[in-house]
Protein backbone atom coordinates (compact mmCIF):
# COMPACT_ATOMS: atom_id res chain seq x y z
CA UNK A 1 0.00 0.00 0.00
CA UNK A 2 2.34 2.49 0.98
CA UNK A 3 5.19 1.72 -1.42
CA UNK A 4 2.81 2.20 -4.47
CA UNK A 5 1.37 5.55 -3.23
CA UNK A 6 3.62 8.34 -5.43
CA UNK A 7 3.51 10.25 -2.24
CA UNK A 8 5.56 8.11 0.16
CA UNK A 9 7.98 7.49 -3.01
CA UNK A 10 8.12 11.86 -2.94
CA UNK A 11 9.13 11.64 1.10
CA UNK A 12 11.62 8.79 0.91
CA UNK A 13 13.43 9.02 -2.63
CA UNK A 14 15.73 11.58 -0.72
CA UNK A 15 16.10 9.59 2.29
CA UNK A 16 16.93 6.72 0.36
CA UNK A 17 19.69 8.66 -1.59
CA UNK A 18 21.06 10.08 0.95
CA UNK A 19 21.59 6.47 2.55
CA UNK A 20 23.05 5.61 -0.83
CA UNK A 21 25.62 8.34 -0.63
CA UNK A 22 26.53 7.59 3.02
CA UNK A 23 27.09 4.25 2.07
CA UNK A 24 29.12 5.19 -0.66
CA UNK A 25 31.17 7.57 1.33
CA UNK A 26 32.06 5.70 4.20
CA UNK A 27 32.99 2.71 1.93
CA UNK A 28 35.27 5.17 0.08
CA UNK A 29 36.95 6.42 2.98
CA UNK A 30 37.57 3.06 4.61
CA UNK A 31 38.57 1.67 1.59
CA UNK A 32 41.41 5.22 0.85
CA UNK A 33 42.60 4.96 4.69
CA UNK A 34 42.99 1.26 4.81
CA UNK A 35 45.48 1.19 1.90
CA UNK A 36 47.98 3.54 4.36
CA UNK A 37 49.89 2.02 6.84
CA UNK A 38 49.88 4.04 9.85
CA UNK A 39 53.87 4.86 11.21
CA UNK A 40 53.32 3.18 14.48
CA UNK A 41 52.88 -0.08 12.78
CA UNK A 42 49.69 -1.14 15.01
CA UNK A 43 47.18 -3.35 13.64
CA UNK A 44 43.37 -2.25 14.94
CA UNK A 45 43.71 -4.97 17.63
CA UNK A 46 47.33 -4.10 19.20
CA UNK A 47 45.62 -0.46 19.30
CA UNK A 48 42.76 -1.20 20.93
CA UNK A 49 44.71 -3.04 23.47
CA UNK A 50 46.58 0.01 24.08
CA UNK A 51 44.38 2.04 24.71
CA UNK A 52 43.04 -0.99 27.02
CA UNK A 53 45.74 -0.63 28.92
CA UNK A 54 45.85 3.22 29.27
CA UNK A 55 41.89 3.68 30.04
CA UNK A 56 42.04 0.86 32.55
CA UNK A 57 39.60 -1.09 30.72
CA UNK A 58 41.27 -4.53 31.95
CA UNK A 59 38.06 -6.34 31.73
CA UNK A 60 37.27 -5.26 28.38
CA UNK A 61 38.29 -8.17 25.88
CA UNK A 62 38.84 -8.43 21.88
CA UNK A 63 37.08 -11.03 19.64
CA UNK A 64 37.03 -11.51 16.08
CA UNK A 65 34.21 -10.95 13.91
CA UNK A 66 33.10 -11.76 10.62
CA UNK A 67 32.68 -9.58 7.95
CA UNK A 68 33.50 -5.70 6.77
CA UNK A 69 32.37 -2.67 8.67
CA UNK A 70 30.99 -5.43 11.13
CA UNK A 71 33.34 -3.79 13.86
CA UNK A 72 31.26 -3.04 17.18
CA UNK A 73 31.21 -3.15 21.13
CA UNK A 74 28.80 -5.62 23.22
CA UNK A 75 28.07 -3.79 26.60
CA UNK A 76 26.53 -6.75 27.76
CA UNK A 77 29.84 -8.90 27.28
CA UNK A 78 32.57 -6.21 27.48
CA UNK A 79 33.57 -7.74 24.15
CA UNK A 80 34.94 -5.69 21.30
CA UNK A 81 34.77 -7.19 18.24
CA UNK A 82 36.68 -6.72 15.44
CA UNK A 83 36.95 -7.64 11.91
CA UNK A 84 39.58 -8.97 10.16
CA UNK A 85 40.81 -6.54 8.04
CA UNK A 86 40.45 -3.89 11.11
CA UNK A 87 42.03 -6.29 13.88
CA UNK A 88 44.92 -7.80 11.62
CA UNK A 89 45.77 -4.25 9.63
CA UNK A 90 47.92 -1.69 10.56
CA UNK A 91 46.26 1.02 8.53
CA UNK A 92 45.23 4.08 9.59
CA UNK A 93 41.28 2.88 9.46
CA UNK A 94 41.84 0.09 11.28
CA UNK A 95 43.23 1.94 14.23
CA UNK A 96 40.35 4.34 13.66
CA UNK A 97 37.40 2.51 13.37
CA UNK A 98 39.48 -0.15 16.67
CA UNK A 99 39.71 3.15 18.93
CA UNK A 100 36.20 4.27 17.99
CA UNK A 101 34.59 1.06 19.13
CA UNK A 102 36.92 1.90 22.06
CA UNK A 103 35.34 4.70 22.88
CA UNK A 104 32.02 3.09 23.08
CA UNK A 105 33.55 1.08 26.14
CA UNK A 106 34.63 4.14 27.76
CA UNK A 107 30.93 5.04 27.82
CA UNK A 108 30.18 2.32 28.86
CA UNK A 109 32.30 2.23 32.17
CA UNK A 110 31.91 5.93 32.59
CA UNK A 111 27.99 4.99 32.39
CA UNK A 112 27.23 7.70 29.70
CA UNK A 113 24.02 8.52 30.44
CA UNK A 114 22.97 8.69 26.47
CA UNK A 115 24.71 4.99 25.88
CA UNK A 116 22.25 4.38 28.31
CA UNK A 117 19.54 6.03 27.44
CA UNK A 118 19.91 4.62 24.02
CA UNK A 119 20.00 1.14 25.02
CA UNK A 120 16.66 1.51 26.82
CA UNK A 121 14.79 2.35 23.75
CA UNK A 122 15.61 -0.67 22.28
CA UNK A 123 13.18 -3.12 23.54
CA UNK A 124 10.34 -0.26 22.68
CA UNK A 125 11.76 0.26 19.38
CA UNK A 126 12.21 -3.58 18.40
CA UNK A 127 8.19 -3.94 18.81
CA UNK A 128 6.92 -0.48 17.46
CA UNK A 129 8.89 -0.88 13.87
CA UNK A 130 6.64 -3.42 13.26
CA UNK A 131 3.56 -2.82 15.27
CA UNK A 132 3.36 0.64 14.53
CA UNK A 133 2.95 -0.15 11.20
CA UNK A 134 -0.23 -2.61 11.71
CA UNK A 135 -1.88 0.20 13.57
CA UNK A 136 -1.59 2.77 11.49
CA UNK A 137 -2.32 0.59 8.21
CA UNK A 138 -5.84 -0.58 10.50
CA UNK A 139 -6.82 2.61 11.78
CA UNK A 140 -6.51 4.25 8.30
CA UNK A 141 -8.77 0.86 6.57
CA UNK A 142 -10.81 0.99 9.86
CA UNK A 143 -11.07 4.90 9.42
CA UNK A 144 -10.02 5.08 13.49
CA UNK A 145 -8.27 8.07 13.76
CA UNK A 146 -7.54 7.40 17.35
CA UNK A 147 -5.95 4.36 16.31
CA UNK A 148 -3.95 5.74 13.59
CA UNK A 149 -2.43 8.32 15.72
CA UNK A 150 -1.36 5.93 18.48
CA UNK A 151 0.07 3.84 15.84
CA UNK A 152 2.32 6.79 14.83
CA UNK A 153 3.07 7.76 18.12
CA UNK A 154 4.78 4.13 18.76
CA UNK A 155 6.36 3.98 14.92
CA UNK A 156 8.38 7.30 16.21
CA UNK A 157 10.41 5.46 18.46
CA UNK A 158 12.36 4.43 15.47
CA UNK A 159 12.94 8.21 14.73
CA UNK A 160 13.92 8.52 18.36
CA UNK A 161 15.96 5.88 18.81
CA UNK A 162 18.23 7.10 15.62
CA UNK A 163 18.05 11.12 16.77
CA UNK A 164 19.80 8.71 20.25
CA UNK A 165 22.54 7.06 18.69
CA UNK A 166 23.95 11.04 17.27
CA UNK A 167 25.56 11.91 20.55
CA UNK A 168 26.88 8.44 21.51
CA UNK A 169 28.53 8.07 17.89
CA UNK A 170 29.77 11.50 17.76
CA UNK A 171 30.65 11.68 21.53
CA UNK A 172 32.87 7.80 20.18
CA UNK A 173 34.45 9.54 17.55
CA UNK A 174 35.62 12.39 19.64
CA UNK A 175 37.34 10.21 22.26
CA UNK A 176 38.81 8.31 19.60
CA UNK A 177 40.67 10.99 17.72
CA UNK A 178 42.10 12.68 20.77
CA UNK A 179 43.26 9.00 22.35
CA UNK A 180 44.69 8.02 18.94
CA UNK A 181 46.71 11.32 19.06
CA UNK A 182 47.61 11.30 22.98
CA UNK A 183 48.88 7.61 23.00
CA UNK A 184 51.09 7.89 20.03
CA UNK A 185 48.98 5.60 17.65
CA UNK A 186 49.02 8.08 14.82
CA UNK A 187 51.02 10.91 14.59
CA UNK A 188 51.83 13.61 11.95
CA UNK A 189 48.97 15.78 10.18
CA UNK A 190 48.18 13.35 7.43
CA UNK A 191 47.45 10.39 9.59
CA UNK A 192 45.03 12.79 11.58
CA UNK A 193 43.67 13.37 8.32
CA UNK A 194 42.66 10.54 7.79
CA UNK A 195 41.05 9.45 10.94
CA UNK A 196 39.04 12.40 10.99
CA UNK A 197 37.81 11.64 7.05
CA UNK A 198 37.05 8.04 7.96
CA UNK A 199 35.07 8.50 11.46
CA UNK A 200 33.54 11.89 9.63
CA UNK A 201 32.14 9.60 7.24
CA UNK A 202 30.69 6.85 9.60
CA UNK A 203 28.97 9.67 11.68
CA UNK A 204 27.61 11.03 8.47
CA UNK A 205 25.98 7.11 7.56
CA UNK A 206 23.97 8.27 11.16
CA UNK A 207 22.86 11.33 9.75
CA UNK A 208 21.42 9.92 6.68
CA UNK A 209 19.28 7.18 8.92
CA UNK A 210 18.22 9.81 11.13
CA UNK A 211 16.86 12.03 8.23
CA UNK A 212 15.55 8.67 6.33
CA UNK A 213 13.69 8.00 9.92
CA UNK A 214 12.50 11.81 9.91
CA UNK A 215 11.00 11.74 6.61
CA UNK A 216 8.91 8.53 6.88
CA UNK A 217 7.33 9.41 10.29
CA UNK A 218 6.63 12.95 8.41
CA UNK A 219 5.00 10.56 5.23
CA UNK A 220 2.67 8.85 8.23
CA UNK A 221 1.91 11.91 9.89
CA UNK A 222 0.62 13.19 6.43
CA UNK A 223 -1.31 10.28 5.75
CA UNK A 224 -2.97 10.35 8.81
CA UNK A 225 -3.47 14.23 8.99
CA UNK A 226 -5.42 13.59 5.77
CA UNK A 227 -8.10 10.75 6.83
CA UNK A 228 -10.35 13.49 8.05
CA UNK A 229 -10.32 15.29 4.69
CA UNK A 230 -11.06 11.55 3.02
CA UNK A 231 -13.89 10.65 4.80
CA UNK A 232 -15.75 14.38 4.16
Amino acid sequence: MFFLDPTYLCFMIPGFLLVLLSSWYVKSAYNKWSRVRVQSGLTGAQAAQRLISSGGLYGVQIQGIGGNLTDNYDPRTKVLNLSQSVANVPSVAAVAVAAHELGHAMQDAEDYFPLRFRAALVPAVNIGSWLGWIMIFAGLILQIANLAWLGVLVFSGGALFALATLPVELNASARAKRLLAETGIIAGADEQRGVNNVLNAAAFTYVAGLAAALLQLLYFVSLVSGMGGRRR
